[in-house]
Formats: C-alpha cells, structure tokens, sequence
C-alpha cells in the first residue's frame, strides 16, 4: 500500500554519470512540471521538476551529470554544494537517488560509494537492465541491495518501468534509517582526516563537512583552495600538507589513494553480485559501431546523416509554414478591414503581424531540426560523431571535448558555450567559447529557409538530391569551416598550445524514448517562440517606428516615407559599404537593426517592405515582396541569387546576438573576448559577403 504523505514537500536530489539515462529519468518523474535557469553568481544550469509521488509533493533537482565528487569544475562543485546544503536558493535534499547503468556498474559505484559518504537517505535506480541482460550480465539485486544497506531498484527510464516502485521506496526510505555505509577508505587515512576536521573552517569560524574536510586533502589540483570552496581559511593548508606528506610516507600517496580505495571496495561489493559470460557476446551495439565509428565509412555515414537532415527541414515543414503564412496574411486582412489608415493600423498590421508573424512562419522548420538532433542525442549517434570528429579536431588544435559544446551551439550558442566548462584545460575552453558563436544557431534558421525558398531553384541535383537542401548544408558548413580556419589561427597565434588527450565513453544505442525527444523539440522551439514574443516583438515595435517617424509630409507612396525616416537614414548612410556586397540601404537597414539578435532580420524586412504596399497587396508573402523588390529609380532587382547568398553568408558569419556576448563576457570574466569575438566575427562577416557576391555576380545573373 502506498505510505501516508506528509504536507512537506520532499527535495529530492538527482544525481549520477552521463549516459546512464539521468536526463530520461528526470523527465519521467516529472513530466512537464519543470523550470531551469542559472545557480546565483555562475552559470551552472539549475533544473528542478515538481511531481507527486502517492499525493506526496516532491521537488527533484536534477544535478550536473558526473563522473565523481571530487570537484574540479564549477559544475561538480555545485553538485557537492547541493548535497551538503550548502546554497540558500534550494533546499538542502531530504533523499538522493543516484542512478547507475546496470550493464557498467563498476565504474558508476565509483560515484555511488561517495554519494553514500555524504550520510543522507539514498536510492540506487538500477538503470538500463535491459542493455545488461542483453549482453549476458546477471545481478543479484538482493544481495547488492544488502551489501549496500540502501534500496536499489530495477528500471528502465526510457520505457517508464519500475517507476512506480521507485517512487515509493524514495517515500519509505526517509522513514527507516539507513545503516552508515563502511569507508573505503583504510583507517590511517580516516584518522588523518578526522584530525583535520577539527581544525578545517571557514572565515566565520563554521567547521567544514567532513565530506569537504576529506576532499580537500585529496585536492592535488588545487581547485578547492583557489576558490572552490568559499569562504576557506588559508590557515588549514600547512596542515593539509602535513597530512598528505604523512600519507605518502605511509604508502597512501594522495590523490592515488583515493581510487585504489573506493575501487578495492567496489571489487569486493560486486564479488558474487555479477555475473558475466566467459565472453563477451557481440552485441548490436558493438555490430553497428564497426561501421558507424569507422574512419572512412561512419564519415560518409556523418555527412549524408547532416544533408537528409537538412532536406528533411523542408520536405516536412513546408506545408506547416505555408499554413502559418497563410493565417499572418489573413490577420492582416482582418485588421485592414476594421482600423483606419493611421499610426495604430500601421503598427498592428507591419508591426505586430508582419513583424512576429514573420518569424513564427519558420518555427515547423525549428521544431524539425531540433527533433531529429533530440533523436540523434537520444540514440546515443551524438558520442559517436564526436569520436569521428577528434581526428579533425586535434588537426586544427582542439579534442572531441569541444565538439559537444560546438554541436549544441548549432541550436544556441549560449547553452553551447555555457556546455564547455566540461573542458578541464582553460586555453582549450577558451577557443571553444570563442568559436562557438560560429555554428549556424537556430536564429538564422528563418534567414536561410526564407532566402532559400524565395532565390533558389527547387531544382534537384544528381537526381535525388534537392539544391535548396544542398544550399542549406553550405550555409552550416560555413559555419564549420570558419570555425576551423579561426581556430588555426588562434592557436597559432594569441592562444597557443598543445591539443589534449581525448577520452569520451561511447553509450550503448537505444531506442528514443519519444517523450524526452518531443519535450526537447518543444522545449527548445518554445524559447524560440518566447524570443519572438519578447526580444523580437520589442525589437520589431523599435524597427516599426524608426521607419514610421519622422512622418515625411511630402511623401507621396511608402517607399519615399521609408526613405527620409530615421530608419531609412541609418540605412542611407550605410549604403555605400554595404553597396560592394550587392545589396541597398534597405537590407543595410535591416542588417543594422538585427545586430541586438539576428531573428529580428525577418521580422525587419517584413517591416521595411509592407510601408511599399497597397492595402489590396497586404496578404503577399515576403518572398514575393522581395523577389519584386527594386533598387530606388530603377527596373533593377535588389535580391538574386548572388545578393541572396551574400546575405546568407552575412548572417552565418556575424556576431548578431547580445545574448550570446553577455555569456561569453560571464564565462571569462571579462569583456576583453566578448569585444573580440564581435569584432572578429563581423569583419570576417563583411569579407565572405563580399566574396561571395563579388564572385557569384561573375557566374550567376
């Protein structure tokens, strides 16, 4: 029977090693009930979930996914100050459930054995049973569960089994007490820590957790004391090193001592517990990485995977977007109808409709692109493209670290950036960071699709291949391409150094789980829309009455309104250095107002080109618009194919995003790099667009 509830909710705290499912589980448990941000004073993701677990309010905390505790990154630090409650902003957790990969159970105990250190309540989610028996591992859960002195339960997250079991057990377990689990470590090193303990605190005189006493003797790298832990008195380090010199002297080196231990102590936990077969049977896993991780044929593999994703962008989204198209035009229709010709006409109709319309027209194509990325992740292929690339990586300088980080800035490049803190080496994090903003972000997703559409043949290649999908693989290979050459450049010149080792654990393959693939979709397009309904619409409103005001009493059609608005002359005056790339002062204008975030640009056109139009012409797509579009006095068209690939090129290589700036100046401390990378970025923005329109006119009309 299900326990009695209490009226307090429960903080529960998540914890346990990447790919073991954490993030699945996470979402299992709580379903949509979920909110994310940023620890106060860093910038460590903080996601929680609230759930009921039998009527009981549960708050979980999903932690930073880690390999161990012994902090050497803001992220494990935050991991090890949540446990210890030890931050004002979350309660300090009543239970933690830690979860482990049941085929791989030696090296996720290593984190286990230091949760059960910290003295709280604690469940095991025996995770990935499945993966196990199918590769011929038996576990005896009963005597593991005794062995450990805390529950440990069989599930698998993906497909929600064992949940409910799960559930109740992290109810019961606070109200039994759990047997102190036995140190791994041997008595001498216990003894020497509890010496420390009465003398380790911090300025105000509070003593330290023992947890955090032990972690800072077995700190080598020096993190704890140069300002992990804070507020430490600088007077405990002469005895911290008089300890480990004692250690050392008693054969128990530090830090070596400490994996000798815990995994002496999981050898002996998993003695009769596992049972494997003699040999290790061939799995699907095992069959599909001889192709997929091959040198010659997983890259083949990688490259035709990228281009039928970006086929698929439009094969699948199209129709969507024709129906969003067609609904903006009919809002405007609707308003025309009913309002006067005026200021409020002007601004509801190319202002709020035209302007976030605009951009929502291109959120099937969002939600496609982050669909198959989420399944991509979720199988598990991410971890493989990252191996593949670590050759190409370490060409340019880099490891297969920085891929992670580099591949999730093609969504956004400030959860891109944030991700490299997972690179130890500072120098290596550095040029991921300021790389990083190179990858094509979801926000010039609706300049490509929108110029694509309007100024390349829907013609196919080969015969299967479709040129607009080929023209939208160029625009995020651009990206890629830059971010290489600027690498090279960067460690040859201003950050030099040697590439680092690379080490990445490749997950087992498994089926999406298709509620944590469609939260992600709809998680990642709902902070688009949410920009769109923020950021944009106020930018837009901005755009609007720039080209609205000064009204201009001798105008006689939009365009000459345009021309002498404050709008029209920021665009004037940048006309003549933007003319060498192919385009007139109206794109120079929209360029000027997308600088605060680059998916202002559509709603921007929108703007500029709707104060050209007759009422009867207001539900024209602005693909139309622009493909009419002429330069001032002339027949000549303003937009071909050379000026639409210019643009393109512009908006691929530009440091357009605020957002992204303010991470970066958050991530180094300084506004030294953010002030770089926006100066670097536009001016070799301006020199492709240039190039390419400059070259394109000689072979394209």
């Amino acid at each position: 029977m299900p326990a009695e509830s209490t009226t307090k909710t429960l903080t529960v705290a998540l914890i346990g090693n990447p790919n073991t499912g954490k993030s699945t589980l996470f979402s299992a448990l709580c379903g949509i009930r979920q909110q994310t941000g940023n620890y106060p004073g860093v910038t460590v993701e903080k996601k929680l979930g609230r759930a009921e677990f039998y009527h009981q309010p549960v708050t979980v905390v999903d932690l930073p996914g880690s390999y161990s505790l012994a902090p050497r990154s803001p992220d494990e630090m935050i991991a090890v100050d949540v446990l210890l409650g030890r931050l004002n902003v979350i309660d300090e957790p009543d239970a933690v459930l830690c979860i482990v990969d049941a085929s791989n159970l030696e090296r996720n105990l290593y984190l286990v054995s230091q949760v059960l250190e910290l003295g709280k309540p604690t469940v095991i989610a025996l995770n990935m049973v499945d993966v196990a028996r199918d590769r011929g591992i038996e576990i005896d859960v009963a005597l593991l569960r005794e062995r450990l002195h805390v529950p440990v339960i069989e599930i698998q997250a993906n497909r929600k089994f064992g949940l409910n079991e799960l559930k109740q057990s992290l109810i019961d377990t606070l109200k039994v007490k759990q047997t102190p689990p036995e140190s791994p470590f041997p008595e001498v090193f216990q003894a020497e820590v509890a010496k420390l303990e009465t003398q380790c605190t911090d300025t105000a005189g509070v003593p330290l957790p023992r947890y955090l006493v032990e972690r800072l003797l077995l700190d080598t790298s020096g993190y704890l004391s140069h300002g992990g832990i804070r507020e430490i008195s600088a007077s405990i380090y002469p005895a911290i090193s008089t300890a480990r010199e004692r250690l050392a002297a008693a054969g128990m080196p530090v830090p070596a001592i400490e994996a000798m231990s815990r995994y002496q102590w999981i050898g002996k936990l998993l003695d009769g517990v596992v049972q494997r077969p003699a040999s290790r049977p061939r799995s699907l896993s095992d069959k599909l990485d001889r192709v997929l991780t091959h040198r010659i044929v997983g890259s083949i593999v990688f490259v035709l995977l990228m281009v039928f994703l970006f086929q698929a962008v439009f094969w699948i989204a199209g129709p969507a977007s024709d129906l969003i198209d067609w609904l903006k035009s009919h809002a405007a229709t609707f308003v025309s109808a009913r309002l006067a010709e005026g200021p409020l006409q002007s601004l509801l109709i190319n202002g709020v409709i035209e302007g976030v319309g605009g951009v929502l027209v291109f959120l099937p194509q969002i939600f496609v692109l982050f669909l198959f990325i989420a399944i991509l992740e979720d199988c598990g292929y991410m971890s493989r493209a990252a191996y593949l690339m670590d050759r190409l990586m370490s060409r340019v300088g880099l490891s297969g670290k920085s891929f992670i980080p580099l591949l999730s800035s093609f969504a956004c490049a400030v959860p891109g950036i944030m991700s490299a803190r997972v690179i130890e080496n500072p120098r290596d994090r550095l040029v991921t960071i300021l790389v990083a903003p190179l990858m094509s972000c979801s926000a010039r997703l609706p300049v490509y699709t929108l110029l694509i559409g309007a100024f390349i043949p829907n013609a196919r290649v080969a015969g299967f291949l479709g040129l607009q999908g080929l023209t939208m693989f160029a625009m995020y290979s651009i990206g890629i391409l830059a971010a290489i050459l600027v690498t090279l450049a960067l460690r040859r010149t201003i950050l030099k150094g040697v590439a680092p080792p690379f080490v990445m654990e490749l997950p087992s393959y498994k089926i999406p789980g298709l509620g944590i693939v469609l939260y992600r979709m709809f998680d990642r397009g709902w902070a688009f829309v949410r920009r769109a309904g923020t950021l944009i619409f106020a930018v837009t409103i901005l755009v609007w009455a720039a080209a609205y005001y000064p009204r201009y009493e001798g105008a006689e059609n939009p365009s000459e309104q345009l021309r002498h608005s404050f709008l029209g002359q920021a665009g004037r005056f940048v006309e003549p250095a933007v003319e060498p790339l192919g385009w007139d002062w109206k794109i120079g204008c929209a360029a000027i107002a997308s600088f605060p975030a680059r998916e202002v640009v559509i709603a921007t056109l929108g703007v500029i080109y709707n104060l050209s139009e007759d009422e009867d012409e207001q539900s024209e797509t602005l693909r139309e618009t622009l493909r009419c579009a002429t330069w001032e006095g002339t027949d000549r068209q303003v937009f071909n194919i050379p000026v639409a690939l210019s643009i393109m090129v512009f908006f691929a290589l530009c440091a357009q995003c605020s957002s992204t700036l303010a991470v970066i100046k958050r991530e180094t401390n300084s506004w030294r790099w953010p002030a770089f990378t926006f100066a670097y970025m536009t001016g070799l923005a301006y020199f492709a667009a240039l190039l390419t329109y400059q070259i394109g006119s000689l072979f394209i009309e």
